[in-house]
């Protein structure tokens, strides 16, 4: 599949911002299976100085500051990638989880040892008994790990309500759990949380995935959003993507732009404006098949 991908942020301020400094994780990364064939950055007002790095997790990212009075901020990414299916889980052997686990642990690995650090608490994600006992039904001694991660994805879909108006991201995953809704960053959090809780390596995926119009209407331009998953690390396999808020495997119409721990780690946009007072936000995300 190609895509054309569109993520539109506007700030509009109450009086002017006299300088800000901003960091942006918007432009999606190159992998196996997606091949990106443009992705550039556009800010208005122009900025005075702008330059792109990598961060610690590989994730392209790009800083800029303004240091000119502005009202309104608008950061524009437009990217054209080509998706296509990974070969991974064709090659994950049913490996038992407890085998997994001790082979994280106790092999030596580049891989292994750059994996373990997702096993921690992190920001968004601290590790307790509430989640212990939610992955706990999932997790039958002996099981594969990629059954008993199916099963514990089907489950937070099934047991969960998405529902945009319940939470914001400052909402707790205690809350998220107590009232069974949330949005994709909580079931990826909540589906984190889980996996380890049972000692298991995983991590926050950021991206799009490409939205179907109901039967006989018409595409809306820029009513699509950011979407968030996860991925678990099998030793001798490498990391493998689940998307709970749809349960299903990410595939062809999922786009990866960043990960990381949890979401504090890929957040699209960020940054600190001296001045301005309240301000609104606007955010469009559009992915446009093309040929």
């Amino acid at each position: 599949m190609k895509y054309r991908v569109t993520h539109t942020t506007e700030f509009v301020y109450e009086a002017e911002v006299g300088l800000c400094y901003n960091e942006a994780r918007l432009l999606p990364r190159v992998l196996p299976h997606q091949r990106v064939t443009s992705a550039a950055l556009k800010v208005e007002p122009a900025p005075e100085d702008h330059y792109e790095r990598y961060d610690y997790f590989g994730n392209r990212t790009a800083y800029f500051s303004i240091q000119q009075p502005h009202e309104q901020l608008v950061v524009t990414a437009v990217s054209e990638v080509e998706t296509g299916k990974s070969i991974l889980f064709d090659n994950a052997e049913p490996l038992p989880w407890e085998i997994a686990r001790e082979r994280l642990h106790g092999e030596r690995t580049a891989e292994s040892i750059e994996a373990s650090q997702f096993t921690l608490d992190s920001p968004s994600i601290t590790v307790d008994d509430l989640l212990a006992d939610y992955a706990r039904p999932s997790f039958l001694p002996g099981r594969p790990l990629v059954e008993a991660v199916h099963d514990l994805m089907k489950r937070i879909f099934t047991e969960f309500k998405y529902d945009p108006e319940f939470s914001t991201l400052a909402t707790p995953l205690k809350e998220v759990m107590e009232h069974r809704s949330g949005v994709c960053q909580d079931f990826a959090h909540l589906a984190i949380g889980c996996l380890r809780s049972q000692g298991l390596a995983a991590r926050y995926v950021s991206g799009y995935i490409e939205t179907q119009p109901p039967p006989g209407k018409e595409r809306l331009v820029g009513a699509d959003a950011s979407h968030a998953w996860f991925s678990i690390f099998q030793p001798g396999v490498g990391w493998l993507d689940f998307d709970p808020t749809n349960n299903q495997l990410p595939g062809e119409r999922h786009i990866t732009v960043a990960w990381g721990r949890d979401f504090v780690d890929v957040t699209p946009l960020k940054g600190v404006a001296f001045g301005g007072g309240k301000h609104e936000l606007k955010v469009s995300v559009d992915v446009l098949a093309i040929p």
